[in-house]
Order: structure tokens, then C-alpha cells, then sequence
């Protein structure tokens, strides 16, 4: 499984709550309120368990989670 798919099986088993909803790899997260802050928190403790990174304060910023294309950059440019 690559990074997408991972990240997309945990953000739909956690995080979405309509079966109905699809996500895609530019699905806005946080403006469809996918993921709030209290989610961020929960997706980044879930990034550096699984990919072994550390996501430091500095990288807070919603670019950095707005879509699964964005989180899996954000993965590849700290391992």
C-alpha cells in the first residue's frame, strides 16, 4: 500500500461518518470539515507512528493538511 492509500483508509475509517462520502487525493479536508483541529492532532499521531516522522510545531499549517495530496508530500519531504 503506498502513502495515498493509507492515508486515505485512515482518514475514512476515522474521520468520515456518511458511508455515502468519497474522498479523492484533492478532497479538501479541512473546508469540508473533514478534519478539524482536534482531527489534525489524531492524523498527526497517526503519521509519525506509521511513517516514522515528527511533525514539529513549525509544520502545523493547513497547506500542510488540506488533502491527501498534500499530506503525502508533506510524509515524503520528512522521511
Amino acid at each position: 500500500m503506498n502513502v495515498h492509500e493509507v492515508l486515505e483508509k485512515f482518514i475514512l475509517k476515522e474521520f468520515v461518518v456518511d458511508s455515502d462520502t468519497n474522498i479523492t487525493a484533492d478532497t479538501d479536508l479541512l473546508m469540508q470539515g473533514i478534519i478539524d483541529s482536534m482531527g489534525i492532532i489524531k492524523l498527526v499521531n497517526f503519521m509519525e507512528e506509521e511513517f516514522g516522522i515528527k511533525v514539529g510545531d513549525i509544520d502545523m499549517v493547513p497547506e500542510n493538511f488540506q488533502n491527501i495530496n498534500s499530506l503525502a508530500e508533506f510524509i515524503k519531504s520528512r522521511q
